[in-house]
């Protein structure tokens, strides 16, 4: 959960684990504040679209994974607590970055959409993305 403005949101993000870029990135409030199977398969079958049948690693955190992985037919295991250190790191990164930009940039429009911080997530992907690749 992040929070932007006087919202707090969920951000769902999955990596490739050899190269390290963000392949997808899901941005939404939720007034329930619960993350559950549906969201979860919503965001897996979506990964799938783009990058195809892969098996699903997680760090264990929640039953709703393993069940939308069922759900999709996907095989599903769960990190090292390395590889969930390493996600873990990755994940506060994004998180501390997004808060920063909020606190500087934050949005003065009533009731707003958080588009700014969309597109902000979008630029930040691509720029991360891009520098992994120039260091290897």
């Amino acid at each position: 959960m992040l929070k932007v403005g006087s919202e707090f949101v969920w951000l769902w993000v999955a990596t490739e684990p050899e190269n390290r870029q963000i392949l997808a990135l899901l941005f939404f409030a939720n007034k329930s504040k619960e993350r559950n199977m549906f969201v979860s398969e919503r965001f897996i079958s979506g990964l799938v679209k783009i990058h195809g049948i892969h098996p699903v690693s997680t760090d264990g955190e929640g039953t709703w994974y393993p069940m939308a992985c069922r759900f999709l037919n996907l095989d599903h295991h769960i990190h090292s607590s390395l590889e969930k250190s390493l996600i873990e790191r990755k994940m506060q990164y994004i998180k501390d970055r997004t808060e920063s930009f909020d606190d500087y940039f934050p949005c003065r429009i009533k009731n707003c959409k958080l588009k700014h911080v969309r597109n902000w997530l979008r630029l930040f992907v691509d720029y991360h993305n891009n520098e992994i690749k120039h260091i290897k």
